[in-house]
């Protein structure tokens, strides 16, 4: 099992687009892949379910748990990373 934590700094958190292109980027890994709101009593939801990642309610300064187990986890694991880190593939916010 692989995990690791990672703050979002999206201004829309896990919602609407950042949280489709989650799921899509989950969804090509093999693995199971489950993500957690820290902090929450919610249990960890699927990755690779929308609704699931979405109900979840993770905003922008979260910090989520992700955890893969199974083939290509550690891979899995840093795309969405790496993903999360692109700010879901947007500029980062200009402050002014």
């Amino acid at each position: 099992m692989i995990s690791t934590t990672i703050t979002i700094d999206h201004p829309a958190g896990l919602h609407a687009r950042p949280a489709a292109q989650f799921v899509k980027t989950a969804a090509r890994f093999p693995c199971k892949i489950s993500v957690r709101k820290v902090n929450s009593e919610k249990p960890p939801a699927n990755a690779k379910s929308p609704l699931s990642v979405l109900t979840l309610g993770v905003n922008q300064g979260d910090a989520v748990e992700i955890i893969a187990e199974g083939e290509e986890a550690q891979a899995a694991v840093e795309a969405l990373v790496e993903l999360v880190k692109s700010n879901f593939g947007e500029a980062a916010p200009t402050h002014s």
